[in-house]
């Protein structure tokens, strides 16, 4: 609500954690427990999935290269899609989309050409969207259509996430004026129930959003699908 959502539109919210969720018209019921189903007070239904490893990868990219997030972020821009066959697993915590809770992250297609700054940097930020790619085709298995792409979260402020985001999911992604939207759609949806009105108000949207584009690059989502089950297991 805090974003102004309709049906076909899908928020990725990069913060800690990973979440992509969507507003639909009908509820969606997920045996393998990837997507979970939420509703608000207008009776809209809420289609969720959250990934366990999303802007603390980037994180822990630059504390390795000993750089900011906007070197970080200069770094993975210098380097091609797909950063030269470079795939990093992130499931630095395990994960829960998939459901892999003691997994651990995992380097592969280390080649010299690619064991660079650059490459590593580029690796980061495409493991972590693919993950979140991932939660993105569970929601459209149930279903759920996909017309525009927002970008929120702590995570969308880095310029190599909004500009190689759009080339993984082959797919335009607005990025709003950073704002507190979950509790923008809470105080919402509270000032509602309180006025006692039988119909939620007009609402307006999110503020303006800035567009990003890109060719799509097919690869990264193809070489990262091929080694995405080739990750170890954490030891207690």
């Amino acid at each position: 609500l805090g974003l102004g959502l309709t049906p076909g539109d899908v928020a990725i919210s990069i913060g800690t954690s990973g979440v992509v969720s969507a507003i639909s018209a009908v509820p969606t019921t997920d045996a393998s427990g990837l997507v979970t189903g939420f509703a608000d007070a207008t009776g809209a239904f809420l289609p969720l999935a959250c990934t366990l490893n999303a802007s603390r990868v980037l994180d822990a990219a630059a504390r390795m290269l000993g750089v900011d997030h906007a070197g970080l972020s200069a770094l993975a821009l210098s380097a091609p899609a797909g950063a030269d066959g470079l795939v990093l697993i992130p499931y630095l915590e395990g994960e829960r989309t998939p459901n892999k809770p003691d997994a651990t992250g995992a380097l592969h297609g280390l080649r010299l050409a690619n064991t660079t700054p650059a490459h590593l940097a580029r690796a980061a930020v495409e493991g972590m969207l693919c993950a979140l790619a991932d939660g993105l085709d569970a929601l459209v298995a149930q279903g759920v259509p996909v017309q525009r792409v927002f970008l929120i979260g702590g995570g969308a402020q880095s310029e190599a996430v909004r500009r190689i985001t759009p080339s993984v999911l082959g797919l335009d992604v607005a990025v709003p004026t950073p704002g507190e939207y979950v509790a923008d759609g809470a105080a919402r949806q509270a000032a509602w129930v309180l006025s006692g009105a039988a119909t939620p108000p007009a609402w307006t949207a999110a503020g303006s959003a800035d567009v990003y584009r890109a060719d799509p690059a097919p690869q990264v989502r193809a070489q990262y699908a091929a080694v995405r089950e080739l990750t170890g297991t954490r030891q207690a």
